[in-house]
Order: C-alpha cells, then structure tokens, then sequence
C-alpha cells in the first residue's frame, strides 16, 4: 500500500489567560494535523502544542518530507524514518525538522494500524487497555492565591483526573513548597501530586525544594536542573532525595535518551513522540528504557500516547490539561478522547490511533 499525497495542516487558537510554568508563557493552543492518504485510507492525526512554528513545520511535511515519502509502502516504517532522519544531518534546525518528522511517522502508523485493521496499541505490544490519567497544572497565574491552588485540585478531582503534575521552579523553592502543600492538603493523600520544575533551578535550589516537599508524597520530580549541564546536575537532584526524578521532553532522540539514562539522572522518561521523531523513535527509547529499569511516561499528547504507554509494561500515566481553558483540543477538537473515570481512561481499539477531529473548528482555527 503506497503513500499517494500528505497534508499537513497548522492551528493555532488563543486562550483565555497566560498558563506560565517557571521558564515560558502559554497564551496560545497550536497544534499540527497530518493525513496521510494511502490505498484509499486516509490518517488522521494531530502532533504537538509549538506556539511559534506552526507554519514552518508544515512547510517542512509539504516541502522536504513528502518528496522523500511519497511511494513509499506505509508497512516500511523503518525505511520511512531513516530516510527523513538523514535530513538531520545537515539541517540547521533539528529540533524543528524532528517535530516535523514526528507528524509523519505518526500518520504512517496510523495508517498501517487501519491497513491491519487493529489499533496501534496492539501493534506494539497491547500489554493493557487502561491507565491512570493526570492533569498538568498548578501554572503561575497572577494573583492566584494559596487557597486557589486548592480549588484547583478539587477541580480536577471532579474532571475525574488520579492526580496533577503541578508547576514550580519559578519561585524559591520556600515559596513553591507553600504552594505544593496548599495542593496536596486540599487534593488529600489519594491524589498523585507530581512537581514539574522545567530546568528552572540549579542544583542547590532543586535539592533544598525536595527536601522541603518529601513528606508530601510527591509522584515525581520533573526537570529539576537548568538546561546547561542538565544530566549532571539531576543525578546529583536523584542522590539527594527519595522522590524519583522525571525528564526527557527536551529530548530530541533515543539517543539523548541513552544520555539521561547512562548517566544516571532519571527514574522515569516522559520522551515525547512528538519532540522525538514519532513513534519508530519513541518505541527505541522505551525498549532501552525497558533494559535499564527506568519507567515510562510520556509529556502531554496522549491522544497518540494513550496507545504508547498502554503497549508496554513499564508505562505510567497519561497527561492531559483538565482545565478547559487551557487546552481547548483536548477538551473539544478531539471529538472521541478516552472515557475517564475515578482516575483511570479506558483505551478503546479503533483501528490505527482512532482519532476522531472536528473539522469545523480545525477550519476556523488553521493558519492561512
């Protein structure tokens, strides 16, 4: 079954307020959407929340990955990746060609998991059909106050979330402690509370915030350290602290994977498909991740990580943004997301990723 065309399509829909972690500001929902058509099937599949390239990775599908793709057989996925991977070598912007890279690979398994007739979670190894789901949050929001942060927490209770991975590194590591223990007194012990510092403090800081937060059952530890010597520095974090310590949503590759791994800096991997060159990559990562005892979860997209996480043993918990205001694909553009209940999303087998999407509101969303 060969590729015939690719679409590639960008959004971009602007939100209420700005959701801001400790290193950047959100004020926007972006995303990208890829069919892919092929023996009369056609992908349907959405990658991403990049705020500021959009139409640059679609110019990219459209102009330097579909040429290469284009003929190819949709069961060849491993000869589809090193084809497009070999652009890396001498582009200048990896990053952005990887995410680009993502929105293929992803379509291309969507369509061999409806050419088989089964979802993609079958195809990687169908190890189970439900998993514990949380919410991000806890953003940096002016004016919001300790008590807030607690409504916010019996909000996503209510959602039907198991837990929330909440924001800090923007403050002192006193002041997020506060907050952290504003969240975990309203969410009760039953919650799963993870932190999520996105690389914003140094090694003296990261630590002193753990030790303050230990005896509030914290989940995990995400991105403690600062980017420049990020592996280092986090195995350091681990060796200080009970709570394991969570990164790989900046990496681009299994291979930065191998990194954070060898060096011992991490007890989960949230690789993300979408960041990583799609699936083909991400299944590499899981398996190397598999052999060093390291769990898996992913950052965000559980629209194609529901499927992920669900093939093999060592997943973990899905990520959504429970907050309407916040992710408003989530909430309505995915029309057939999971059922949720008392923290647990149910993973249904439709064929390939089964992503249902409202065109009505891609069409008044998409970039010219």
């Amino acid at each position: 079954m060969r590729i015939e065309k690719i679409e590639a399509i960008a959004i971009s829909i602007p939100l209420k307020k700005d959701f801001g972690g400790s290193t950047y500001h959100v004020t926007r929902r972006c995303t990208i959407i890829t069919r892919i058509h092929a023996g009369g099937l056609v992908s349907e599949v959405y990658n991403g929340d990049n705020r500021d390239h959009g139409a640059e990775i679609v110019r990219l599908i459209h102009e330097a990955l579909a040429p290469l793709v284009i003929g190819e057989d949709i069961f060849a996925t491993e000869r589809i990746w090193e084809k497009l991977f070999a652009l890396t070598h001498t582009s200048g912007n990896k990053k952005l060609l990887l995410e680009a890279i993502a929105c293929v690979d992803c379509a291309v398994w969507d369509l061999v998991g409806k050419a088989h007739g089964c979802s993609v979670r079958q195809l990687l190894g169908g190890h189970r059909t439900r998993l514990p789901i949380i919410s991000i949050g806890g953003y940096y929001v002016e004016g919001k106050t300790l008590a807030d942060y607690g409504r916010e927490m019996e909000s996503y209770r209510r959602a039907g979330m198991a837990g929330c991975k909440f924001k800090v590194g923007g403050l002192s590591p006193e002041e997020d402690a506060k907050r952290v223990e504003a969240a975990r007194k309203a969410a009760g012990d039953d919650f799963i509370i993870a932190v999520d510092a996105n690389r914003g403090w140094n090694v003296q800081d990261a630590i002193r915030f753990a030790r303050l937060v230990e005896p509030l059952n914290i989940g995990w530890f995400e991105e403690p350290c600062h980017w420049y010597d990020d592996v280092a520095m986090m195995a350091q974090v681990r060796r200080a602290t009970r709570i394991p310590v969570t990164a790989g949503q900046c990496e681009i590759t299994s291979h930065g994977v191998r990194r954070l791994v060898d060096g011992g800096a991490v007890d989960f991997v949230n690789f993300d498909v979408s960041e990583g060159g799609g699936i083909t990559d991400w299944r590499r990562a899981a398996a190397l991740c598999a052999t060093a005892g390291v769990r898996m979860a992913h950052h965000e997209e559980s629209q194609v990580a529901q499927h992920l996480l669900t093939a093999v043993p060592h997943g973990t918990y899905l990520e959504c943004f429970a907050d309407p205001e916040r992710d408003p694909v989530w909430q309505t553009m995915w029309l057939n997301r999971p059922p949720i209940r008392d923290g647990i999303a149910e993973i249904t087998d439709a064929p390939g990723l089964g992503i249902k999407l409202d065109w009505k509101m891609i069409e008044k969303y998409r970039l010219a």
